[in-house]
């Protein structure tokens, strides 16, 4: 090994406190017994990509849902088994570190060993690079020791996030068929759990033995869709970025002379920002969605921000605080035109020194009217994804600079009366992601580790550990597993000028619902906490007592719990298979033909693609 990874850590009072605490488990994952019942084929949400999806992934595409049930359940055809052999199951860090990782770990241990002592499970010691080159360390109770709900990823580390290339692939597999393993799990957020349905895709083409399962891990809160209500650390990270935002707003309204630009974490999408806002109350909170929906540019942002702070000035407030996720650079659609050209000429292998003198006349304009360190950072090498370097990319900077220019600009017209506007910047990147994770990460990672095991234990390959209903307590939570190409999207986009669209399924991020009800109350709460300094602190994370049981209000506001829906969607149809027998009056079948003919109208037109591609996801 090229690091200390397993080896036991220092903790203080607090940490060994956490590492006491055992986190709860849902009674369908209780005992020794696992009780499956398997729905229907899946779909996708997208039925225009559903034959390209098809086509991609043959053997794993149309799959049924699991449920796992509780000892009580009765269900007649339910599958219940009893016996489990020894497993061998690998693991592995693939994504940016996310409070409770570990925790997945300790749950897959724990399964592990409650149905058969003598199963293995080997951790692959720096991401997936580990993964190729064979790098393992086998997961006991003693390693585990000090790593329970502890935040990080210094347990195995991490390296690149990609499973992609045909290289890549064929050593994954080598891998696993030189290790024997029965299963692989990979903990990460959306590009991880596409390479890992890619991953079981060529697993069954080649019949090899391993079965692939992804877990939701990502403190961005971006893996969400019908069967994945939140992902495992966006709990803490928003908890823990809400008291710095809080702290920061009490500053401000302490001295009464700063505006704090706040940048956050979330890449392409602003759940991390809505979530902050709602918790702390921030002046102004700018989505990405909303600069891409309605087309704003650099000016038009820099105006709505300036307009803000005139406003208040007549108020006699010469501060705030204002939220922007790191994503936010990519949404304005002249840089988002900028940074194709860029990464387009990077593709090429046009050296940084020489690809401004190469911009097209409207993208070299935009380019020189940029201040030099944000030219510098554009100009960066892009990520894996083809996205821009955008932790790297200081667009609280860039906003402040234009804002306070804007601002003595008005002041020397006279149409601005105020004081000198004064800005203090921040990027709250890294200060959250190794927290100790929150009460609901803990319990939340150790289930899905947990229902990992049983995703093996009943023979499924390319699924995704799910649990719903997770607003209520965890003896309420319903714990299945869903295959992961019903989650993926098959979007279109060109590369350039003149090139042809084309498309390729994977699981897309879940970008903020503008039609939904967190955003509603957003929206519903906007000028209050632009005008009236509503200022909230949560505080730091709770443990113990009050707070401790809180969950996140995006999560709470949000109507969910698809799997408990599907199932009562079948207990309906059950009852009407028992009323609407073959001897039933005449009355009640025609009763059943019109309402189910009204039905199966609706739902076509709501299934057509023409409909899906005005819905937003």
């Amino acid at each position: 090994m090229d690091s200390d990874f397993g080896v036991p850590r220092e903790l203080s009072g607090l940490q060994k406190e956490r590492c006491l605490y055992q986190p709860l488990l849902p009674p369908c994952l209780q005992g020794t017994t696992v009780r499956v019942e398997f729905g229907d084929a899946t779909a996708t949400v997208d039925p225009a990509g559903a034959r390209t999806i098809s086509r991609s992934f043959p053997h794993t595409y149309g799959q049924p849902l699991a449920h796992f049930l509780r000892a009580t359940a009765q269900v007649p055809d339910a599958q219940i088994i009893t016996e489990h052999p020894p497993f061998r199951v690998g693991v592995v860090f693939c994504g940016r570190q996310s409070p409770g990782g570990h925790n997945v770990i300790w749950g897959l241990h724990s399964a592990l060993r409650i149905h058969n002592s003598k199963s293995t499970l080997l951790g692959f010691v720096g991401g997936t690079e580990g993964l190729f080159a064979q790098k393992t360390l086998e997961i006991t109770d003693d390693v585990l020791s000090t790593y329970k709900n502890q935040g990080g990823y210094d347990l195995l580390g991490r390296t690149k996030d990609q499973i992609r290339t045909t290289e890549q692939v064929n050593a994954a597999l080598t891998t696993c068929q030189t290790l024997k393993l029965d299963a692989l799990v990979i903990i990460g957020g959306v590009t991880s759990n596409t390479d890992a349905a890619q991953l079981a895709e060529t697993f069954a083409e080649s019949k090899c033995q391993t079965k692939v399962v992804g877990v939701p891990v990502t403190l961005n809160g971006d893996l969400k869709n019908q069967f994945i209500e939140t992902d495992v650390g966006f709990d803490t990270v928003c908890k823990v970025n809400s008291q710095l935002i809080s702290n920061v707003c009490t500053d401000a309204l302490s001295a009464e002379k700063y505006y704090y630009f706040i940048r956050l974490m979330g890449r392409k999408a602003s759940h991390v920002a809505v979530e902050c806002a709602l918790q702390s109350h921030p002046n102004m909170v700018i989505l990405g969605e909303e600069v891409a929906t309605s087309k704003l540019t650099l000016f038009d942002l820099t105006k709505q921000v300036c307009d803000a702070v005139q406003a208040r000035a007549e108020r006699d407030k010469y501060h705030g605080v204002i939220l922007l996720p790191e994503g936010l650079i990519e949404s304005i659609p002249e840089v988002y035109a900028l940074l194709q050209e860029i990464h387009s000429l990077h593709g090429q292998g046009v050296s940084i020194d020489n690809i401004s003198a190469l911009l097209s006349p409207w993208a070299s304009a935009l380019f020189e009217f940029l201040p030099p360190f944000i030219k510098r950072q554009l100009l960066l090498h892009p990520e894996s994804d083809d996205s821009a370097q955008l932790s790297q990319i200081e667009t609280e900077k860039l906003l402040a600079h234009l804002v306070e220019m804007e601002m003595n600009k008005r002041m020397k017209e006279g149409t601005y009366k105020g004081k000198k506007f004064n800005a203090i910047c921040h990027f709250f990147g890294y200060q959250a992601r190794g927290s100790l994770p929150s009460k609901f990460d803990c319990d939340y990672a150790y289930v899905l580790g947990h229902i990992c095991y049983h995703i093996l234990a009943a023979g499924l390959n390319g699924y995704m550990a799910t649990v719903t209903n997770l607003k209520n307590p965890v003896n309420k939570w319903r714990c299945g597993a869903a295959p992961i190409t019903a989650m993926m999207t098959v979007k279109r986009y060109s590369r350039g000028p003149g090139d042809s669209s084309i498309g390729k399924p994977a699981v897309h991020p879940a970008t903020i619902d503008l039609k939904g009800k967190t955003y509603e109350l957003l929206s519903q709460n906007a000028a209050k906490f632009l005008m009236d300094d509503t200022y909230r602190n949560p505080g730091p994370l709770q443990f113990e007592g009050p707070g401790s049981d809180a969950k996140s209000v995006t999560l709470c506001v949000e109507d969910q719990d698809y799997m408990g829906q599907i199932k009562k969607l079948q207990e309906y149809l059950d009852k009407v298979r028992k009323i609407v027998k073959p001897g039933c009056s005449q009355d009640v079948l025609k009763a059943a033909l019109s309402a189910m003919a009204s039905v199966t109208d609706v739902l076509s037109v709501m299934s057509a693609p023409s409909f899906n591609s005005q819905t937003p996801l």
